[in-house]
């Protein structure tokens, strides 16, 4: 059974938002300038937010190269580029605490119990399912997963194209969302090894092959059910919320009915995509925006270096 691993589907969810910017620069006729105003009376202060980037063009079309700005230095682009690795750290620091806030205990304890369950129920769910289809679940899991991410690398495209500041923060928070998922996903799976379904004694047994393309927890669900939720945070209207937790769920039950995991993983992987993308979108998203923002409770204790 040739089964795609999630490195790749990884990839397919990531590379399209990781690309555009470079694409919408070499598509347009002027030159474009990435430029970070102050923020709070410093030019690099470290608790910046990704929204306060904004796409600038020269004042007038027919500008010489003489009257452009200069281009980035090496040492700018470095400096970026630590910034931007410290504040993943940040994002990876926050989400290993936020478990143990005491606000949070009561959704541990939901988890904990209900991956539990699912632990003693799986062999018993495994054998009343159906094994015929399997290639058409699959066929349509990945329609699932390309048409989310094709969305949201669409709203991305809007907002850099149009400078529209709410679409750009959607695409922005995702891919760190994403990030951020992969970051605990990969340890997971090394650390639990799971066999999937159809391997080994078909047992589901833990700790046999230590690699990033185990069955516990479900990467497939992890990582769409958090796109998910920030696509629907950010714009929380009935259809956009209704679609993108459609494609999610989606993915999820046709990924469980081609074998691909346990239902304890997808449990567990659902819970984890949630959690890391409202506490990602939480602690980085706009008040000024109509989106879920002001209107929930963040899951996080805020940080210092955490953008308020």
């Amino acid at each position: 059974m040739n089964k795609p691993t999630i490195q790749t589907t990884f990839a397919v969810l990531a590379i399209p938002l990781l690309g555009i910017a470079a694409a919408a620069q070499a598509s347009s006729s002027v030159p474009v300038l990435l430029t970070l105003p102050a923020i709070q009376g410093t030019a690099l202060a470290p608790n910046f937010r990704v929204v306060d980037f904004r796409v600038e063009e020269p004042e007038e079309n027919n500008a010489t190269p003489d009257a452009l700005p200069d281009a980035p230095t090496g040492a700018q682009q470095q400096g970026f580029m630590k910034r931007s690795i410290k504040r993943i750290g940040v994002d990876q620091k926050r989400l290993y605490l936020a478990p143990f806030e005491r606000h949070n205990l009561k959704w541990d304890a939901i988890v904990l119990v209900g991956t539990a369950a699912f632990l003693a129920a799986d062999r018993h769910i495994e054998n009343n399912v159906s094994h015929a289809n399997f290639s058409t679940y699959q066929a349509i899991s990945d329609f699932a997963i390309g048409g989310l991410a094709a969305s949201l690398a669409g709203v991305y495209i809007y907002g850099f194209k149009t400078e529209h500041r709410h679409a750009r923060e959607t695409g922005e928070i995702e891919l760190e969302t994403l990030i951020n998922t992969f970051l605990i996903y990969a340890p997971m799976q090394l650390i639990f090894a799971r066999q999937r379904p159809d391997e080994g004694n078909n047992h589901g047994n833990f700790f046999k092959h230590h690699a990033v393309n185990t069955s516990f927890p479900g990467g497939h669900a992890m990582f769409t059910w958090a796109m998910a939720s920030v696509l629907a945070d950010e714009y929380p209207k009935p259809w956009a919320r209704a679609l993108s937790y459609g494609a999610a769920f989606t993915v999820t039950f046709t990924r469980f009915m081609a074998r691909d995991h346990w239902s304890s993983d997808m449990f567990l992987g659902t819970a984890l995509g949630l959690a890391i993308a409202e506490n990602t979108f939480h602690a980085r998203c706009n008040p000024e925006f109509e989106s879920q923002c002001k209107h929930h409770r963040r899951w996080w204790k805020p940080m210092k270096t955490d953008v308020q």
